[in-house]
């Protein structure tokens, strides 16, 4: 079952679960022996600071129990966003900042080949600096943009930003769902590393592959290499 993604209430999931428990009744009363249920996920995360938080999952687990916990079915699920979307964030490198009469244009050293939501959906990934003691005052209207040679490599548009410098570090917020996925290395980019961290320890789970490794996997056809076929 799918009923949609980023829902951020109840009401429709309970619902569907009603509509799905009356199919498995029917159909068991056909004679069909119905043992799995997939009843898919959904439920959405903040991505904007003042968007309401949604339910924790244990109300989600309510509404599923209440709905579909006595029928004797083994049941999957896929959380998704819900578990991982705010547990990512993107950290990237400002290498140049572009000043227009009008609109300023700061530079990163991530592209959309390495977060792909707001190029593909104009998707609202909130970005702040990581460094906590820069002050909001004097925030300005600005694109944040990559590197690629692309008018749709940005992250982020009309987005009102405290002056930032070459070297500074931002993060892009709500970065866990979809981001790895989707990534990819168009430009000869390189995928970027992951680090996971907990607490004050960290530990790089996917290194930042070599252009070796980028190519290593590319074969000459035997015509192009002078050998005969």
């Amino acid at each position: 079952m799918h009923i949609g993604s980023q829902i951020t209430g109840l009401e429709p999931f309970r619902d569907a679960f009603r509509l799905m428990r009356d199919l498995v009744v029917h159909l068991r009363r056909e004679g069909h022996d119905i043992e799995h249920l997939d009843i898919g996920g959904g439920l959405g995360v903040p991505y904007r600071p003042e968007e309401p938080e949604p339910p924790h999952p244990d109300a989600y687990a309510a509404v599923v129990k209440a709905a579909l916990g006595d029928l004797g079915c083994r049941l999957y699920l896929e959380p998704g966003r819900m578990i991982v979307g705010n547990a990512g964030v993107l950290v990237t490198r400002v290498i140049y900042v572009k000043e227009a009469a009008a609109k300023s244009f700061v530079i990163v050293d991530a592209a959309m080949n390495d977060l792909m939501r707001p190029t593909l959906y104009e998707a609202f990934h909130e970005i702040r600096p990581v460094d906590e003691s820069v002050t909001v005052s004097g925030e300005r209207l600005v694109d944040v943009v990559g590197p690629v040679c692309e008018t749709g490599d940005f992250l982020a548009q009309d987005r009102m930003l405290p002056p930032v410098r070459r070297g500074d570090l931002l993060a892009v917020m709500t970065a866990g769902a979809y981001g790895a996925t989707m990534s990819s290395t168009y430009n000869s980019r390189l995928l970027i590393p992951e680090v996971l961290v907990k607490d004050e320890t960290f530990a790089v789970v996917r290194p930042r592959p070599s252009y070796e490794e980028l190519i290593g996997g590319d074969r000459i056809a035997p015509w192009l290499a002078g050998e005969a076929t």
